[in-house]
């Protein structure tokens, strides 16, 4: 009866996308589940395959863990603090059931920890179906690792790339292409892609910004990454979960809580994409490098400003700039 239902679906869907609140917010996913009729998260079957998730011990990542867990994946929960992630682990067995869920420990901002988690990880999976990078938090007070890198940066960007550079070989055994995913942000919009400036000085800094920055560097390496290994099969895809009522936005944006909270997602409908791009075997698969919002392939720029920021030099830049750091061959 319509002309296209996929070109309707696609003029629904931009509609929603245009005034921010409507699509970051429960209106998006709500409206987008019917259009694209979504295939429901509960009638995967992740039985298995074996997944190791950063920052799984509270709010998005806590969210997705319990969900691969009763899917009935082999799941790696990686956290910062012991008692609490073999306190999340033993809540995971209990809830669904699954006895294949176990921990490994390290600070994604610490590249000595980043290290030995890589080969605590190489040594218990030889085949690593997904390597998901949820770690992460927006703080507002300023601080560095051991060598000097702002923490946010460190944590989100210089840890990641890390792990995974040190982790190519067991996703490379994977059994289906292996994937990479990274969580990132829907505000890293309003910031341009810059190495001089990615990294907020004491005077300036503002932990928002810096957040963004760190989530702009994010996609673009998602990117890059997706460029300087399409010759393995491995996938590379990042998202943004909306506006989602967890711990870290609580904590951090309290007010910003306070006003929207009777719209904001829960944690598990925020974690959907990323469950998604995990275990469907379709539209994930078809091309690498993508960024994601409620399972439609997104711009990686809104802004005119980011869009001209983003330049062959200055990914050359940041990718050296992130090998440099990460001690890793350019």
């Amino acid at each position: 009866m319509t002309a296209n239902p996929s070109r309707l679906a696609g003029f629904i869907d931009a509609a929603i996308e245009f005034p921010i609140v409507s699509s970051y917010t429960t209106i998006g996913p709500a409206i987008r589940r019917r259009l694209d009729d979504w295939t429901p998260i509960e009638s995967y079957d992740a039985t298995g395959r074996v997944i190791v998730l950063t920052g799984a011990t509270s709010g998005l990542g806590l969210a997705a863990a319990h969900q691969f867990a009763a899917l009935g994946a082999t799941l790696v929960v990686v956290g910062r603090n012991e008692t609490k992630t073999i306190g999340v682990r033993d809540e995971i067995e209990k809830a669904t059931g699954n006895p294949n869920v176990s921990i490994a420990l390290a600070d994604m901002g610490d590249l000595v920890a980043v290290r030995s988690l890589a080969e605590t990880l190489a040594a218990r999976c030889p085949r690593i179906d997904v390597l998901i990078h949820n770690a992460g938090a927006l703080s507002d007070v300023r601080a560095t690792t051991a060598d000097g890198t702002e923490a946010t940066v460190a944590s989100q960007v210089v840890g990641p790339f890390l792990l995974t550079t040190l982790l190519l070989d067991q996703l490379d055994h994977a059994d289906r292409p292996g994937r990479v995913l990274t969580m990132s942000s829907g505000g890293m919009y309003s910031q341009k892609l810059s190495v001089t400036n990615l990294e907020m000085s004491e005077s300036d800094y503002k932990g928002s910004a810096q957040y963004a920055r760190a989530k702009r560097a994010q996609v673009t390496l998602n990117e890059m990454w997706a460029e300087h290994v399409g010759s393995r099969g491995i996938v590379f895809q990042a998202m943004h979960p909306g506006w989602s009522d967890t711990p870290g936005v609580q904590e951090a944006l309290p007010t910003f809580r306070k006003v929207l909270r009777p719209f904001l997602r829960t944690p598990a409908s925020g974690a959907d994409t990323l469950i998604w791009l995990a275990l469907d075997d379709e539209e994930p698969l078809q091309e690498s490098g993508g960024f994601w919002l409620d399972r439609r392939r997104r711009s990686i720029h809104i802004l005119p400003n980011t869009r001209s920021s983003d330049t062959p030099d200055r990914r050359a830049r940041l990718w050296s700039w992130v090998c440099e750091r990460a001690g890793v061959n350019d």
